[in-house]
């Protein structure tokens, strides 16, 4: 483990999708806080609303990046149009780091057997999850390679594949994205300048997981008595921290291809939650929650996994 350290993206310039909310908009933050200059693209604005109906806005994004000592500018996308993206391409020139990180697939997931799954709700979420993911490395690749010290970052859930993830849908989303981190590695080689990974966090207190449990980021331990994993929960920011370490290591070439988790990133670069903790959700869940998927209850306090 590195001493800790703060991260300096000073002149760095970053794109990063699905910016509205989440692990896009905490993302964004941090890598503002590290001094860059972020695009938060996304389908909501103040004045036009996407299909997920929330009320987070990526100009808010913007400006809590320039509130955390970046410059952030907010830029309507939606990463299914290739002509959105192509007007996003336009606009920001240059391009260092490459958050890869649209979804918007929060109003179709559905749990089970696939093929009780309404179709249409299911294609859907290929849609926003994969082929979002694919014209946006289409169209911003061709700037970040001309980057002396590029980064591309895919964010997916689920650290290592072994997983089921939800339902037949989610689990290819999440392990497809995941598969082009590791891609992207390969089709780098001849561009040394750049390097492509995977990433994903723990169990989030993200807006809607928070709303879900029915508590607020104040009062999210009220949660665990229903929800006992959730005692080892991370904001979206611990996953953004890790970005912000990884984008201003010179050496970060030696995770090229790897999907790195936030507590991958905890240990190799030793920064805190926001509340100054550091949740271990890979440790937790090799030492708890795997003997409990095979019949066996382990007695363990969640205060060692913080």
């Amino acid at each position: 483990m590195s001493q800790r350290s703060e991260p300096d993206l000073s002149g760095k310039v970053a794109v990063v999708t699905g910016a509205t909310r989440g692990a896009g908009r905490a993302i964004a933050i941090e890598l503002g806080a590290a001094g860059a200059t972020v695009y938060a693209a996304g389908r909501t604005t103040r004045t036009q609303q996407s299909e997920v109906g929330r009320a987070e806005t990526i100009e808010d994004t913007a400006d809590l990046v320039t509130k955390a000592g970046g410059k952030g500018i907010a830029v309507r996308c939606d990463f299914t149009s290739p002509s959105d993206v192509d007007n996003l391409a336009k606009k920001i020139g240059k391009l260092d780091i490459f958050v890869d990180n649209a979804w918007g697939g929060e109003n179709l997931v559905e749990w089970g057997r696939f093929w009780e799954h309404d179709l249409d709700r299911q294609l859907h979420m290929w849609r926003n999850g994969v082929e979002t993911h694919l014209v946006a490395l289409h169209k911003l690749m061709p700037i970040l390679i001309q980057s002396d010290d590029g980064l591309v970052v895919e964010v997916t859930d689920g650290e290592d594949g072994e997983a089921y993830f939800v339902n037949l849908t989610y689990d290819a989303v999440k392990n497809t994205v995941r598969r082009f981190g590791e891609v992207l590695a390969k089709d780098l080689k001849d561009f040394p300048n750049v390097t492509a990974l995977a990433v994903t966090p723990g169990f989030l207190r993200s807006e809607q997981m928070l709303e879900t449990f029915g508590v607020t980021e104040e009062t999210w331990r009220d949660a665990v008595e229903k929800v006992p994993d959730y005692a080892i929960s991370e904001t979206p920011h611990y996953l953004g921290r890790g970005i912000a370490h990884l984008a201003a290591d010179p050496n970060r070439k030696r995770f090229a291809g790897q999907c790195l988790s936030s507590w991958k990133l905890k240990r190799e670069y030793d920064f805190t939650d926001l509340d100054g903790t550091q949740p271990d959700w890979g440790r937790w869940w090799d030492d708890v929650v795997k003997p409990r998927i095979a019949g066996r209850t382990v007695e363990a306090d969640p205060a060692d996994y913080r």
